[in-house]
């Protein structure tokens, strides 16, 4: 996993502990209109920024969980969007029939958008929280697309910064750098359901290799977080949103078998402070880039991963 990889392929890393279906989610997926199609809403969401409660949340704790933000008819019009993309529909076609292991669907990146989803990369509310949290010098990363089904397994805790542990002058001139990931629980989860957990306070504590989620709820770095760090399980309704700095230590539970949710959808924006592309700053659609107004395109005209670009 430690290994680089290019960024329009498609796997599970630490995402889910299993192999991808016979249909082949990782294949490359044609955007049917691409960015930048209008919805009928200002925005897709409730509110329309972020509180000073909230700001401080996310330096404080690492993150912001925000309950049933997403308006009803944004969030109905998303799942509908995902659920009609033919690669999801196929997938849980098979759901039901399929023998042996439980297997997600995941795709990364998600170029597929309709106007929902695709509203989503700068939609009113989510310009606002960026700005708010992070300045106004940042970049769109990438994004994905994640289904998880009865009987999936655990993720473990882990950081998703991947400029962090790797021993090259870029990453650790960046490391200290802002990466945002923004979550989107369209159809929500229930606590020992798929349900997310974080380590509030941990992003505070350096990356080096003794930092273990293990060692962290031990006590052993309370002194570096200046607090208590302790594990926090997530139970959200659909239509919620967490916005994380992706260098705090969150995981994922399983989804047991008898679950009354037959699937999680998950899906997920990032972005990061200017600079360097991120071992999965994905290329940019040139439609997507056609189509851009001059805040897109700010947002989109940076330099993607490829195999030996750090050392360039």
């Amino acid at each position: 996993m430690d290994h680089l990889r290019p960024a329009m392929k498609c796997w599970n890393d630490l995402w889910d502990p299993i192999t991808l279906l016979s249909f082949n989610p990782c294949a490359t997926v044609q955007t049917k209109g691409g960015p930048h199609m209008a919805t009928d809403l200002h925005s897709l969401f409730r509110i329309p920024g972020p509180t000073q409660a909230d700001i401080d949340s996310f330096h404080n704790d690492g993150y912001i969980a925000y309950p049933n933000v997403f308006t009803d008819h944004a969030r109905e019009a998303l799942i509908e969007e995902i659920e009609g993309l033919d690669q999801v529909r196929d997938y849980v076609r098979q759901l039901p029939s399929h023998q042996g292991e439980p297997k997600a669907y995941f795709i990364r990146p998600w170029n597929d958008r309709g106007p929902y989803s695709d509203q989503l990369i700068d939609d009113p509310f989510i310009t606002s929280l960026l700005r708010a949290t992070i300045g106004d010098d940042y970049h769109y990363c990438h994004s994905a697309l994640n289904i998880a089904p009865r009987g999936i397994g655990p993720l473990r805790y882990h950081q998703d910064h991947h400029h962090w542990k790797h021993e090259n002058p870029v990453n650790l001139a960046e490391r200290d750098k802002y990466y945002v990931q923004i979550l989107y629980y369209l159809n929500g989860f229930s606590l020992g359901d798929r349900n997310l957990k974080v380590i509030p306070g941990s992003h505070r504590v350096a990356p080096t290799e003794d930092a273990t989620p293990d060692r962290m709820l031990a006590g052993e770095f309370d002194a570096e977080a200046g607090r208590p760090l302790k594990e926090k399980r997530l139970e959200l309704p659909p239509g919620s949103m967490v916005y994380i700095n992706a260098r705090i230590f969150h995981g994922v539970e399983p989804k047991p078998a008898g679950s009354q949710q037959p699937y999680r959808i998950f899906n997920i924006d990032i972005f990061k402070e200017a600079g360097p592309p991120h071992r999965h700053t994905q290329e940019i659609p040139a439609e997507w880039i056609a189509r851009a107004n001059p805040a897109r395109k700010k947002l989109f005209l940076r330099q993607a991963y490829s195999e030996g670009c750090w050392a360039s």
